[in-house]
């Protein structure tokens, strides 16, 4: 359909010409006109007349201190055990108006249990508008007309999703993608029957055998994923690299995770370079997206639903597990400063209320509203003072992975005691032959480059590196055995407490096979 390509194309080139469209000339008044939005609409939900959401909209001129000083900042289960439960139950105006259809489950990567992210129509209306801001951005990468024609293949959770009656739960990838708008099914793959699909294996198998008949220009979902699957059909079909099924493949949305570590294997599977494009859409809201070319880092969405505010990640707010403590001090995004690391709050049209998304940001531009997430609350080790975040330990493996020219799939770390001070113990999934004792002396010498907290702390208390050198596929069969392979699922980075105590009992059944 030569003809709708052309119509998108022109369609998004005329909307990108408006200066407006994507620049927020005051993200402050913006943020707040967002905020009372957000409290006009619950007011009269059992959560609005609890924290008196009326009373707060009365203070036009300080709305914003005043909603902070009315709520506490909360963690999934905090607002779960008080409210959520009982829009699970099927009540209705509990935090948001009208009855829940879809929640989303997710773990994240720092929980073992399930979390239920209540997934309302506005959220479904709000993601969906985002979603067409960040295809209209794509005038500004000069893509030809001829490249909106192509198909666009999501790697996402089942659209069948399961129903008890009262509710539908699932994967958000699979929610959103069962909720497409009808003029985007035209360009969407897998299609109906392949989305349905709920075991992962057998959808990997399905686009596999169909891979040569799709005309794909777009990729989307998370890289560990996509990697696999590029693989299979390059295997299947008996290529040298992707591009010889896929010629006009120019894009690779992806998110979830740091690219970073994957980059090196990613594009060995290319015949020519992709652009890379970088989304933030969580489970509980379309956050940010990567809207120009030439960065790394992606705009935050100020006006569509979602309210922001930015915890200092440090001592003063965070105990050494990564929880809030009782008093956090928490800035708008008229406060905050370029570098600094932030734990991200939202209060959502889905009824999340200055809730903790668990992820940690910096802001590379104010000027453009523009993040990179840099890592997990849960997801740092900070034994001794190293304060060691999940984005040094990305760039510490991926400049491991050039200097010994190896390919590290997945990897994780923790912290144990270690004769009277402490270790860090890494587990690298690697298919490459590389000898562990060096492969840690790389990844400790750019730890020290990348980081002076830990190159101080690896003198005085960090006494030993540790690596444990792995199989790729050991990792992709926990996350089986887990029951979370596939779709928007990610292997932890920092393993802690359970989730490491069935890890090592996992390696030790692997180790007698």
């Amino acid at each position: 359909m030569p003809l709708l390509g052309s119509i998108v194309k022109n369609a998004i080139s005329l909307r990108s010409r408006l200066p407006s469209f994507f620049k927020v000339n005051d993200p402050g008044i913006v943020q707040a006109r967002e905020l009372r939005k957000l409290l006009r609409k619950a007011s009269y939900t059992s959560f609005g007349e609890h924290y008196k959401f009326d009373k707060i909209l009365k203070n036009r001129k300080n709305v914003i201190q005043e909603y902070q000083k009315a709520l506490p900042a909360v963690d999934y289960n905090m607002i779960f055990k008080d409210w959520w439960y009982r829009s699970l139950q099927g009540e209705a105006y509990v935090a948001w108006p009208g009855r829940v259809k879809y929640f989303a489950l997710s773990s994240g990567t720092s929980e073992a249990s399930s979390k239920y992210i209540p997934v309302t129509n506005d959220m479904l209306k709000a993601i969906k508008k985002t979603s067409i801001k960040q295809i209209f951005s794509l005038a500004r990468f000069d893509f030809p007309k001829e490249f909106f024609e192509k198909g666009i293949l999501m790697l996402g959770g089942s659209t069948h999703l399961h129903y008890n009656g009262t509710y539908y739960d699932g994967d958000l990838s699979g929610i959103t993608a069962k909720n497409i708008p009808f003029w985007f099914q035209h360009f969407y793959k897998p299609g109906k029957r392949i989305s349905k699909e709920r075991d992962w294996p057998t959808k990997l198998n399905e686009i596999v055998k169909k891979a040569k008949s799709w005309d794909i220009g777009v990729i989307v979902g998370v890289p560990a994923w996509w990697q696999i699957l590029i693989e299979k059909i390059i295997d299947h079909y008996q290529v040298k690299n992707i591009h010889e099924i896929w010629p006009n493949l120019s894009i690779f949305v992806h998110g979830g995770v740091s690219f970073t570590p994957y980059a090196k294997g990613f594009e060995k599977l290319l015949g020519k370079p992709l652009t890379y494009i970088e989304t933030y859409l969580a489970s509980e809201g379309f956050v940010a997206f990567q809207s120009r070319p030439n960065t790394s880092s992606m705009q935050l969405i100020l006006d569509n639903g979602l309210f922001y505010e930015f915890v200092p990640f440090n001592s003063d707010n965070f105990d050494n597990e990564g929880n809030l403590k009782s008093y956090t001090e928490a800035l708008t995004i008229t406060q905050v400063t370029e570098g600094e690391e932030y734990a991200l709050l939202l209060s959502t049209c889905a009824g999340a209320w200055r809730y903790l998304i668990g992820d940690t940001i910096k802001f590379t531009s104010k000027e453009l509203n523009e993040i990179v997430i840099t890592g997990r609350t849960k997801h740092f080790l900070n034994l001794c003072g190293e304060h060691l975040s999940q984005e040094n330990m990305n760039m510490a493996v991926k400049m491991a992975e050039d200097q010994l020219n190896i390919e590290v799939r997945e990897f994780t770390v923790t912290g144990i005691k270690y004769e009277t001070m402490f270790a860090h113990k890494w587990y690298v999934g690697t298919n490459s032959n590389v000898n562990p004792a060096e492969l840690g002396c790389a990844i400790d010498e750019n730890l020290k480059v990348l980081n002076d907290d830990y190159r101080v702390e690896r003198i005085a208390a960090i006494k030993d590196i540790i690596v444990e050198v792995l199989p790729s596929d050991v990792f992709y069969s926990w996350m089986r055995m887990k029951g979370k392979e596939g779709a928007q699922n990610k292997f932890p980075r920092v393993l802690k407490s359970v989730q490491l105590q069935e890890w090592d009992e996992f390696i030790e059944t692997y180790r007698k096979k």
